[in-house]
């Protein structure tokens, strides 16, 4: 070679260095040189991923590989489209048109656009690709039918590489015809496959396309291999030359079939006398040497190259371009086994089928074969599974399969992987059997199973880490991302390989077997029919062949399940590995007592593992198709780790469902690209999820950041479905529908009356949806239509579907007892946009048949669709996907799904309301609380005489702005806004209620101190002159004593000796304010009832003490004459194993007559307290007629009750008892009132508390004060009372925010209540009292709430407090600033008018006592004309004032450092009442079954009552019949029993528990769940209290109602944290 030639080449590959450099930036690849572009840049959602058509050159990658992942085989004809420009040819004038035709073309100057050789972007993008998206490309262009790269020249390192790796996935199914005519079928992974290989090159420049003339070989209707005749082709191409192709014939058993058994076929492009490598390469392993030329010159150099393919001992044909055969015959044999053929002159179609002819007679002789792993030995070319991560990756998937070898894959699972196997089925039984239980004890069966279950998984602990399942933790632990991917592949790679014959094997006996099986069926149907049509003409009577078929029938059906337990038991796979990594830790994770789990331990990396390979894009099991379970504790783990490691995003849920092998799975991973199971023989199992990421630019559009898609097992084949896979269906669809935002319907076919029984299971399970109101969207895909594009045939379809969804409707609703009658009643749908129909997804017959480009077509439109509406969706959050999950499953499992799904995220974020919502109600009695203590200072200074409502609502409204502001704000702005929307009418009426309540409220008690001041009027007049004449006679008297100047007397004394007589004097005439004797008047108005004797008897006898809390009342009642309860007609006991509450024959009260006789007494103590609460004691005193009218009550309100059974009647002593009961609670009211009444009333008392401000008075004129001075210091102790008493108002709202900011109160109704709890399992004391105290709990909660509310406000003032005794401090101190501005702005006030000396004090006065009224009320001062005159400079008054008010507000600091000095009769409304009535007005009912009181915070709330924590019956009285034995049953365990039921009040016809809300009444009212979580907190009160219990109810826990001993294991500690209190403070 001459130096000039090795300049040029030197010169040309710099060229094309730069045309490559240019190509690649255009494309936008000029980043990606080394392996770097990943799935992940093509997976995403994102805007170009939703575009059809490239719009510039750099949209073309991505657009190729949308289209690819598609399994769309025209994406390899993109290019971006121009107008198409017409150039005008330009003439002289007149010259005449046709000239033109002979007119040469100019070269135009402009530069032609350029375009991209279609293959120049598939290498490009294989190129730059990494392994991982390399093997997703080749198998999905294998998918379209396209020959795919097996020599790969690499221009940016120079090596030949062979793809070995992204060859991997490719699998090949096809059926060989061997030379007997037998048919074998054959399906393996093509890197495995022992085929012959046919190679064609060509050797300079020929005129006819040889990759043409081998896709006429293999496929004449499609292209194999790209040409120049193909669309969007091009001459210059940059990346093909030197690559090679392989593309493989697979024959379909057919006697069309061109070859009879799998040929594999290369391509070298370019001219193979440059590329010598990979010429050298396919001429080693060709069976058949294919070269075309141009024509034969012994001169050529090339020759040599032919003259060694013709020493070759494979077979050689020769095909010349450009030369004619001499010969008539299309191909000539030269040699042996050599053919020449000449092309020239020659049909196409001829030459292929005489080409086709020579191979098939050359492989037909016992041709080589050859498999690609074994070309990877060759030694001139870079294998890409050498990559050191690649290696390591297979090194530990063979370390695997080591624990595999010479094993029967049957026996791998129970061997390798024991806790997915029996232990996992069995627990899964009986897990579903612990929520369907049959017993006549169901807390023992619950028990027993329970432990059943704990047995299970401490063998699943035993088992443990199996070797293989150390191995593969171990390396997905320790490998790195690459290397992890590399190691699931391998050994996904390397376990199909070794499970494939084996199941191949079985599989041709299933398909055989279900065949015979389904013949059969139909036989007996036919039999069973003709029969019927016998027997209804009487031609026969009985039909003996048919049982006889019946029963050949079921034997055979039961070897087609053996068959298949023998294909699960082979199934073995990567999603086993994963399931077993879920059991051992779920058997680790030691569910403590079933209420506090541990933390995750030791085995916490498990999820974090499984976690990871979800985030990389891997599926996910959610439920194991096996065992049809869902492993809630490990799937909560995983989505844990994901949520930990993404943050909680937001996703789209997308599920689909259909029946099996209608193409799910495949329309699910051309949609996004994703990696669900299609292999063929085994369809999905259960259901698994994967990730698709919404890209940055998407996310604000689309308001979410994933879509999370499932793809699940089909429903059943129906030709043999049973009752369980019937039921099973149901159980999935529902759980799929509930799962997504949107389900896709898949339906294979366009016949409605085919898929009536899909539709009817769908249409079912998305009126559960609706009657739980969760509420998914649908969408219905039609797959394998024929013809989509005809409009009116399609039209037609809809309107037949319509129709059937609309029949499917109505009989769902009959099962669903639900009001519809089409199908847009259930969900919202339009039959227009919301049904889709696929074309065929194959275009021809398989195995050969590519992909249809419009079910491409069709795939990309729908998840357009998808999307779009996926951007109007109100989208989950991770975790709230994750309690979803739980809710769902949890339901189903319970089998009544509508009545036993817990929408978790509802409740929650319901809670979250109620909090919001206590916290909008505080800010309004806050506010009010405030207005009242100013209007009530108003009242007390005489300003206001009337308060109108205008007003109060006036002064509220910058409040209930504030509140209405915030509750927009919370509602337009919280991240669960679409959730609370339901419910924001109701509470912004509940709100707007509450505000017109308290309005109301305050209004009346502000009437009331109105009216209690007129009624004190005269008194106060009378008060007032008492006081002007004690005034005047101190100053006499210290006068007189100073004008006598007598230093020996002491004032004091003399002042003490005249006080008494001139208090007498005073009040002589005035009526004496006797003691209430309650007691006496309580004792004579009932012995006017009763018998005085009964009366006395049982007043001493106190047993009316515990009249409230008495367990049985029998001894207050007797049995009318001649009435018995009716007797039940006998029932079945196989119907009803169980009967609870049954009304039974001896005569003594029921449970339920018990409950209502304590709901009798608990409502007559209710409305007593609310009379006491309305007698004005306050003002008029105590007068026995209030106890006369309280006896009154009792006795109208005991005849009034009604009986549940009306059997019995109440004694004497009922009456009396209850009566001793109430008066004797209203007693302390009573004393407590009267007393205050008679401080205020009573003259003596009055002055006597006065007496020290007197004699003040008296002192300061006797020591010669001014009359300045003298009212001064009468001003500062008005101001002393005044200033106390508002901080006494301040305080009382201040330690109510402070307990509203930490437990128990700075939660919701529910968060108090576990409070209670918590406070009474820990009380400390006397066994009796602590039951007592239960005891009042059960039987009058809203009594004990409040008690629990006074004595934690107790507790709390006792404690030290810097933060109040800091607002105490700071609020006397602003007192006092405003005092003294009051004062000061009064004297500027006089000033003014008087002309600047202030002299006028009275005007003084008025302006001071009036600035202060709405902080302090009244702070005038009554004296006498002679002290107000006296005083002539404003000036001094205030210096006096400011002064003595010093000493004031020292003094009330000194007597207020501590919240325990606070006097509690000086609150105008206590801490605890103003919380009470805070939390107290709420719902109060009580669970029918076991009085547990119902959490909602509102009194009339429109939901069902819920309680969270339900009881033992037995702790309600509940028992068995004609027993003494307690029924120890839970009513959260009893409604989930069909064989249980119980009576209602006045019906002699039990009712299922299962359905207990059909027994009307307050049964209906409630929402009770199944529950079978240990709820230890009540079987630890049970066993604490057993012997207090039993004495109470007189009942015994034995027999069938014996305490499980398990339950005695509780302790107190158990109980407490059974009620997961949580401490968080909040900051109000």
């Amino acid at each position: 070679m001459d130096i000039s030639t090795t300049e040029q080449k030197c010169v040309q590959s710099q060229e094309g260095d730069l045309r490559l450099e240019d190509f690649l930036r255009k494309l936008g690849l000029q980043s990606k040189y080394e392996h770097t572009l990943s799935r992940a840049h093509f997976l995403d959602i994102t805007s170009s991923s939703q575009s059809e058509e490239p719009n510039k050159e750099a949209d073309l990658v991505n657009t190729f590989l949308q289209r690819l992942l598609t399994i769309d085989y025209k994406a390899r004809h993109l290019s971006v489209k121009s107008e198409l420009r017409i150039k005008k040819s330009r003439q002289t004038a007149g010259k005449i048109g046709f000239d033109a035709l002979f007119k040469k073309k100019t070269q135009s100057k402009e530069k032609k656009q350029s375009h991209f050789h279609p293959m120049d972007v598939q290498m490009a993008v294989f190129l730059c690709a990494d392994p991982f998206l390399q093997q997703t490309m080749v198998t999905k262009l294998s998918q379209c039918q396209y020959a795919v790269p097996m020599l790969v020249p690499n221009p940016f390192s120079g090596n030949i590489e062979f793809p070995l790796w992204t060859l991997r996935q490719i699998s090949k199914s096809w059926k060989s015809t061997d030379t007997s005519g037998n048919i074998t079928s054959k399906t393996l992974p093509m890197c495995k496959a022992q085929t012959p290989m046919v190679a064609f090159f060509r050797i300079g420049s020929i005129s006819s396309s040889k990759s043409q003339l081998m896709n006429r070989l293999i496929n004449e209707k499609h292209e194999t291999f790209f040409h120049c005749d193909c669309p969007d082709s091009s001459r210059e191409r940059l990346l093909m030359d030197g690559v090679v192709e392989i593309a493989w014939y697979l024959p379909s058993g057919k006697s069309s079939d061109h070859f009879s058994d799998c040929v594999a076929f290369c391509n070298l492009h370019g001219d193979s006398s440059i590329n010598e490598t990979q010429r050298k390469i396919l001429t080693e392993t060709a069976s058949v040497n294919v070269v075309l030329l141009p024509c034969l010159d012994e001169n050529n150099d090339n020759m040599a190259i032919v003259k060694d393919l013709w020493n070759s001992s494979a077979p050689l044909i020769v095909v010349l371009s450009d030369e004619e055969d001499d010969g008539e015959d299309d191909m000539c044999e030269i040699g042996d086994r050599k053919y020449k053929m000449g092309l020239k002159g020659r049909n196409q179609c001829d030459v292929s089928v005489a080409l086709r002819g020579v191979i098939k007679n050359c492989l037909s002789e016992q041709p080589v074969t050859f498999s690609l792993e074994k070309i990877a030995e060759h030694r001139d070319m870079k294998v890409d599974e050498s990559n050191e991560d690649c290696q390591r990756g297979k090194e530990a998937a063979q370390e695997i399969m080591r624990f595999l070898e010479r094993k029967d894959p049957s026996t791998v699972k129970e061997r390798y992987l024991p806790c997915q196997g029996k232990l996992w089925h069995d627990w899964c039984q009986k897990n579903k059997y612990l929520r369907r239980l049959k017993s006549d004890n169901i807390e023992k069966e619950k028990i027993k199973t329970e432990n059943q279950l704990r047995e299970i998984r401490n063998e699943q602990q035993k088992h443990g880490f199996s070797d293989l399942m150390v191995s593969f933790v171990g390396s997905l632990k320790i490998l790195s991302d690459s290397q992890k991917m590399y190691f699931l592949k391998w050994t996904a790679i390397l376990v199909d390989d070794f499970t494939s014959d084996k199941l191949s094997d079985i599989l041709k006996e299933y398909d055989q077997k279900w065949s015979e099986v389904l013949a059969l069926k139909r036989k007996h149907d036919n039999l069973k029919k003709n029969n019927s049509e016998l027997i209804n003409l009487n031609l026969i009577k009985s039909y003996p062949q048919e049982h006889d078929k019946s029963v050949t029938l079921k034997a055979e059906q039961s070897n087609l399940e053996k068959i298949s337990k023998k294909l699960n038991a082979a199934t073995f796979g990567l999603e086993h590995m994963l399931r077993e990594m879920g059991q051992i830790y779920e058997a680790s994770v030691s569910e403590r007592r079933g209420m506090e789990r541990n933390k995750d331990g030791a085995l916490s990396f498990l999820p974090q593992l499984a976690a990871e390979l979800m985030t990389s894009g891997h599926p996910m099991e959610l439920m194991d198709g096996d065992a049809a379970h869902v492993p809630l504790i490990w799937v909560s783990a995983v989505l844990d780790k994901v949520i930990r490691k993404l943050g909680d995003q937001r996703v789209f849920v997308l599920s689909v469902l259909g029946i099996q092998s209608s193409g799910k799975s495949t329309m699910l991973n051309a949609m996004f690209g994703l990696q669900f199971a299609v292999s063929a023989g085994r369809c999905t199992r259960g259901a698994f999820m994967q990730l698709v990421k919404v890209s940055e630019e998407m996310k604000e559009e689309l308001k979410f950041d994933y879509i999370l898609v499932f793809d699940t097992e089909g429903l059943q084949a129906l030709e043999l479905a049973g009752k369980d896979t019937i039921h099973h269906d149901n159980e999935l669809a529902t759980f799929v529908v509930g799962l997504g935002n949107m389900t896709l319907i898949n339906i294979f076919g366009e016949n409605p009356s085919e898929m009536q029984d899909i539709l009817q299971i769908v249409v079912q399970a998305f009126m559960r949806m609706k009657k739980v109101r969760l509420n998914p969207s649908c969408m219905f895909v039609h797959q394998n239509v024929t013809d989509v594009a005809a409009g009116e045939k399609m039209m037609e379809g809809k309107r037949r579907l319509q129709e059937k969804l609309d029949e499917m409707t109505k009989l769902a609703a009959k099962d669903e007892v639900y009001d519809a009658e089409c199908f847009s009643d259930v969900i919202a749908f339009d039959i227009k946009k919301d049904v889709k129909y696929f074309s065929q997804l194959w275009e021809g017959s398989p195995p050969m048949a590519p992909p249809n480009p419009s079910y491409s077509e069709n795939v990309r439109e729908l998840r357009r669709d998808i999307v779009s509406r996926a951007s109007k969706t109100n989208c989950m959050k991770l975790s709230q996907f994750q309690q979803r999950v739980k809710d769902l499953w949890e339901a189903l499992l319970n089998e009544n799904f509508v009545f036993s799904f817990r929408n978790t995220l509802e409740i929650s974020v319901y809670r979250k309301l109620e909090e919001e919502y206590e916290k909008w109600t505080w800010s309004l009695r806050s506010a009010m609380l405030s207005i009242e203590d100013k209007m009530l200072n108003r009242i007390a200074s005489g300003t206001v005489e009337t308060v109108e409502r205008r007003e109060l609502v006036k002064e509220m409204s910058a409040t209930l702005q504030d509140v209405q502001t915030a509750f927009k704000v919370y509602f337009e702005e919280d991240s669960e806004k679409e959730t609370l929307i339901q419910w924001k009418s109701r509470f912004q009426t509940l709100l707007q209620h509450l505000h017109n309540n308290i309005v109301d409220e305050a209004k009346r008690k502000l009437d009331d101190n109105i009216k209690q001041k007129n009624i004190r009027k005269n008194l106060d007049e009378q008060l007032m002159n008492y006081k002007k004449t004690l005034f005047e006679k101190s100053k006499e008297l210290a006068l007189k004593l100073k004008e006598d100047g007598s230093k020996s007397r002491n004032p004091k004394a003399e002042f003490d000796s005249v006080w008494g007589k001139w208090v007498s004097e005073l009040t002589k005439d005035v009526p004496e304010i006797r003691e209430a004797n309650i007691l006496e008047d309580v004792i004579q108005i009932l012995g006017e009832l009763y018998e005085d004797g009964l009366v006395v008897g049982q007043k001493e006898s106190a047993e009316y003490r515990g009249i409230c809390t008495a367990g049985d009342y029998q001894i207050y009642v007797s049995v009318k004459k001649n009435r018995i309860v009716p007797v039940l007609e006998k029932i079945p006991f196989s119907e009803h194993p169980v009967l609870e509450m049954l009304p039974c024959m001896e005569k003594s009260l029921r449970p339920e007559d018990q409950i209502s006789i304590r709901e009798l007494i608990s409502e007559v103590a209710q409305q007593t307290t609310e009379k006491v609460n309305s007698f004005p004691v306050s003002v008029l005193g105590y007068s026995s007629g209030y106890i006369q009218q309280i006896v009154r009550d009792v006795r109208k309100l005991v005849q009034e009750f009604k009986p549940i059974s009306d059997f019995f009647e109440f004694k004497k002593e009922f009456y009396v008892d209850l009566s001793l009961y109430v008066c004797e609670q209203a007693e302390t009211h009573f004393v407590e009132l009267h007393r205050k009444y008679k401080e205020a009333n009573d003259p003596l008392l009055y002055f006597e508390k006065k007496r020290s401000e007197y004699l003040k008075f008296f002192d300061n004129y006797w020591k010669g004060a001014t009359s300045a001075a003298v009212l001064g210091d009468q001003i500062c102790g008005k101001l002393k009372g005044t200033m106390l008493q508002s901080v006494y108002n301040m305080i009382a709202k201040f330690i109510c925010g402070q307990l509203r900011g930490k437990p128990p109160f700075n939660g919701n109704r529910g968060d108090l209540e576990k409070h209670i709890l918590k406070s009474l399992a820990e009380q400390e004391g006397d066994k009796e009292e602590k039951f007592n105290r239960f005891l009042t709990y059960m039987y009058y909660p809203k009594y004990h709430f409040e008690n629990f509310i006074r004595d934690r406000v107790r507790r709390f003032m006792t404690a030290e407090n810097p933060q109040a005794v800091s607002a105490i401090r700071e609020h006397i101190e602003y007192i006092h600033r405003i005092v003294m501005s009051a004062a000061e702005m009064a004297r500027d006030e006089v000033k003014k008018k008087d002309e600047g000396i202030s002299r006028d004090v009275n005007m003084w006065l008025d302006i001071f006592s009036n600035s202060l009224v709405d902080e302090l009320g009244d702070t005038r001062v009554h004296l006498s004309g002679d002290d107000t005159e006296d005083v002539t400079d404003c000036d001094v008054l205030v210096d006096v004032i400011k002064k003595e008010l010093l000493a004031v507000v020292e003094e009330l600091k000194g007597s207020l450092c501590k919240l325990s000095d606070l006097r509690v009769e000086m609150f105008r409304e206590k801490p605890e009442e103003i919380l009470i009535k805070h939390f107290c007005r709420c719902c109060w009912k009580k669970c029918p079954f076991c009085g547990a009181v119902c959490t909602n915070s509102q009194e009339n709330h429109p939901e069902k009552h819920r309680a969270e924590f339900h009881r033992s019956c037995g702790m309600a009285g509940s028992h068995f019949i004609d027993t003494t034995e307690f029924s120890i049953n839970f009513c959260t365990t009893n409604v989930a029993r069909n064989d249980l039921r119980f009576y209602t009040q006045n019906c002699n016809d039990p009712y299922p528990f299962k359905q207990y809300w059909t027994a009307g009444g307050e049964f209906a009212k409630w929402s009770i769940s199944a529950d079978f979580s240990e709820l230890p907190y009540w079987k630890w009160f049970i066993c604490e209290f057993q012997e207090n219990l039993e004495n109470h109810h007189k009942k015994t826990f034995s027999g069938d109602g014996t305490i499980p001993s398990e339950w005695k294991t509780f302790s107190q500690n158990d109980a407490v944290k059974s009620l997961r209190i949580t401490t968080e403070i909040t900051h109000t």
